[in-house]
């Protein structure tokens, strides 16, 4: 699969590079700048980014998702009944319009289950003006706190933005990023904030495993 060579479905060219959908055999490819971010072979990190926050909070009812990607992740938040809620903020349009069309299927039209509240906007520059509060927040808008494919997100694993998404969270809240890599500094980072955090290796069939960070009961000193 890996060294068959992708077709091209589309490419767009955005205020923060190229970014493209590709197809390789049955498997769907988005590369952002030439690097690889992200596909339809294996969702099992990207689900247990959502389930693992889930289950490590009490009556989760309304999710915040960071990033749409494929859809791995909005799919298995819907798959839990006790969800009323997911409101996702991904800042590209072609990543929205191909969940739509060609990616609908894998997340089982995700997008238009009752439930979903997408936004199209960066989370950094949303999170200034949102007033909800959200049982779990799920993060999966980059390769992780050591190597960024934006050089922006590298904003989302600093000091200023986990006080900010304390502040979103609700009482018992979680606090869940996806990674590609491990990161023992952004697991000291995170300690600064909250008293739990796990972080959770998931291993892939050829490579380094991913990893999730779970992060929870935060300092009182950042809730005031």
């Amino acid at each position: 699969m890996y060294d068959q060579t992708p077709d091209i479905i589309e490419r767009v060219r955005t205020p923060r590079g190229d970014i493209q959908l590709q197809k390789r055999d049955s498997h769907y490819e988005i590369i952002s700048n030439g690097t690889f971010l992200m596909a339809t072979y294996n969702g099992e990190s990207e689900r247990l980014l959502v389930s693992a926050a889930l289950k490590n909070t009490k009556a989760p009812r309304h999710v915040l998702i960071g990033g749409l990607g494929v859809g791995f992740s909005l799919a298995e938040a819907l798959r839990h009944k006790q969800v009323a809620r997911v409101t996702v903020i991904e800042i590209e349009e072609a990543i929205i319009q191909w969940n739509r069309t060609h990616l609908a299927t894998i997340s089982n039209h995700a997008l238009t289950d009752a439930r979903t509240n997408l936004i199209q906007a960066d989370l950094l520059d949303w999170m200034n003006t949102a007033t909800d509060r959200f049982d779990v927040i799920c993060l999966d808008i980059d390769n992780g706190p050591d190597w960024t494919v934006t050089n922006s997100n590298a904003d989302l694993y600093q000091a200023n933005t986990l006080r900010s998404l304390v502040e979103l969270l609700s009482v018992n809240g979680v606090l869940a990023f996806w990674s590609a890599h491990s990161s023992k500094d952004f697991v000291h980072k995170l300690k600064k904030y909250f008293a739990e955090v796990q972080e959770i290796p998931v291993p892939q069939e050829k490579g380094e495993p991913d990893y999730i960070y779970l992060a929870k009961a935060p300092f009182s000193s950042m809730l005031t």
